[in-house]
């Protein structure tokens, strides 16, 4: 029982399987090896991320629209329609987030050019050095959460995940 308790100190999941595998001894419970510590990682990571979004006065997601105009390249614009696509939520979801940011003056909307149903978004002089800022910063802060790995084990990683994902992505 104590060798039980110093696993679920060190890692959950595994100490999870551990129980699975006393329990139900029938059962294979090691994808939960993998989809478990994703979970975890999941809301480790966005503890770790959020602090210089909050920070900076944004909610979630607001420092996805400014930084997929930012690296869209000059003029930092694009339909609604492609944003959305882009971040891969909800026309509605962006709609609150361009609100929230328009009203800090970080974008601005226009009629589209080749459609006048449609609408343009596009950082402002303000967007543009609050996300290079933010960019900054998250980028030193991602670093420094891969810092336990090697390049090429963060690389190995990156490519495992790319697989995964494109192997759910199918389904």
């Amino acid at each position: 029982m104590e060798d039980r308790i110093n696993a679920m100190q060190t890692d959950a999941i595994a100490a999870i399987v551990d129980q699975w595998k006393h329990e139900r001894p029938d059962l294979d419970a090691t994808p939960m090896l993998v989809i478990g510590r994703l979970f975890r990682l999941t809301g480790l990571l966005d503890e770790r991320l959020r602090p210089p979004f909050a920070a900076a006065d944004l909610g979630n997601g607001d420092f996805d629209v400014l930084a997929a105009l930012r690296r869209s390249g000059a003029p930092y614009a694009l339909p609604a329609g492609e944003l959305s696509r882009t971040l891969l939520v909800t026309t509605g979801a962006i709609t609150k987030r361009v609100d929230r940011l328009e009203a800090r003056g970080l974008v601005s909307r226009s009629v589209a050019a080749s459609d006048s149903r449609g609408r343009r978004i596009a950082l402002t002089a303000d967007g543009v050095t609050l996300a290079d800022d933010l960019i900054a910063a998250h980028l030193t802060n991602q670093r420094h959460l891969l810092a336990g790995l090697s390049d090429e084990e963060a690389a190995h990683l990156a490519s495992l995940l790319e697989r995964l994902t494109a192997t759910l992505a199918t389904d």
